[in-house]
């Protein structure tokens, strides 16, 4: 399986490396694009300044333009936070998209947007600041009229980017439950 992991706000860091390590241990082609150019953050509003000062268009133009090559082949799209939400709206677009790993991220979904039963699996902290309860509910009924197969995985305590060991959000048993479930998740696709 091709997949193109996108990195968070915190850019390209070790364990980004790691998750995708992780993914081609279980037989998994990985891209992991560095989309900051080389910038890491050490914080999550130092993160939001380089994501800002980027754009959000021209994070995902570029996160298109290292898709576009391999998407032929039918890509599963996934990506932690900000990454998720580009990942989110790249597979949206891409009627290739064999599925959509979420990993504490979602996206607004466009007007429109239209599926054949891709499927999406999205884990997140609860509660999470970012995705709070509301915005989940609306996001997983908008997925499901797009034309997604979606499951949720939730896991209280949690902080938001809890599968980063060098985060203070870390959650080792949710990290781990986290990555048994994606990992079968691709299995089945």
């Amino acid at each position: 399986m091709d997949i193109l992991l996108l990195h968070s706000a915190f850019g390209l860091r070790p364990a980004v490396h790691a998750a995708a390590d992780r993914l081609r241990e279980a037989g998994h082609e990985v891209h992991v694009p560095d989309l900051f150019g080389g910038r890491t953050a050490e914080t999550v509003e130092e993160g939001s300044r380089i994501s800002d000062e980027i754009g959000r268009d021209e994070l995902l133009r570029r996160a298109v333009q290292v898709a576009a090559p391999l998407s032929e082949r039918g890509l599963v799209y996934a990506g932690f936070s900000l990454g998720a939400a580009l990942a989110q709206n790249l597979a949206l677009a891409d009627e290739k998209a064999r599925g959509l790993l979420l990993l504490h991220g979602t996206s607004d979904i466009a007007e429109g947007a239209s599926v054949d039963d891709l499927p999406v699996q999205l884990h997140v902290a609860e509660p999470d600041p970012f995705e709070t309860d509301d915005w989940l509910n609306s996001w997983y009924l908008q997925m499901q009229r797009a034309g997604a197969d979606v499951e949720i995985y939730r896991y209280p305590g949690a902080g938001h980017l809890y599968t980063d060991p060098e985060l203070p959000d870390h959650d080792a048993e949710a990290a781990e439950a986290t990555w048994a479930a994606a990992l079968g998740f691709l299995e089945d696709l």
